[in-house]
């Protein structure tokens, strides 16, 4: 009877170990693109955190939670870099990080797929269409999307006639599996 037991107990230790499997980041490159002044600028962010359960063989049951540390924002120029950083565009000392928030994901086709995401920056909530790939190779999976925001629909830099209210995002990671 004890053999029993310990081997009850063994096969859901084992079962239980499988069904908690983690991802970590191994790497990943977050950028943006806007128009000031008629010529693109760009820049990046650093400091993602993701919690990824992402199968493509179960998109009902999957899910992407991610953030980004909002102070690391960097356009290769501290003045401008400071000056995001402030209350009239990303107010990182009230609004440190800026997140993702999976709502659903669909395949379109191959290693192509959507997903809908709540974006929250400055405690703004918008439903964002991202389209992404994603591929496995070995023990690693890489997600690759692009997606446009309006940065006037989460307050980020007011009224301003020489900045684009359209900014392109680019988010690259690859993790663990």
């Amino acid at each position: 009877m004890k053999k029993i037991y310990v081997i009850a107990l063994l096969a859901l230790l084992c079962s239980s170990s499988f069904a908690q499997v983690k991802t970590s980041i191994t790497k990943s490159a977050i950028t943006f693109k806007i128009k000031n002044l008629g010529l693109n600028t760009n820049g990046n962010f650093s400091g993602l955190q993701a919690d990824i359960q992402f199968k493509p063989t179960d998109l009902a049951g999957s899910s992407i939670n991610a953030s980004v540390d909002a102070t690391t924002v960097n356009t290769d120029n501290t003045m401008r870099d400071d000056h995001l950083k402030g209350t009239d565009y990303f107010n990182v000392a009230t609004y440190p990080k800026i997140t993702l928030k999976s709502v659903s994901f669909k395949h379109t086709k191959g290693d192509n797929y959507l997903g809908n995401f709540n974006v929250t920056i400055k405690d703004k909530t918008k439903l964002i269409e991202v389209p992404f790939t994603y591929t496995e190779a070995g023990n690693t999976a890489s997600f690759n999307g692009s997606f446009k925001i309006n940065r006037s629909d989460f307050g980020i830099g007011g009224k301003n006639m020489v900045l684009s209210n359209e900014a392109t995002v680019e988010v690259n990671a690859e993790i663990s599996k």
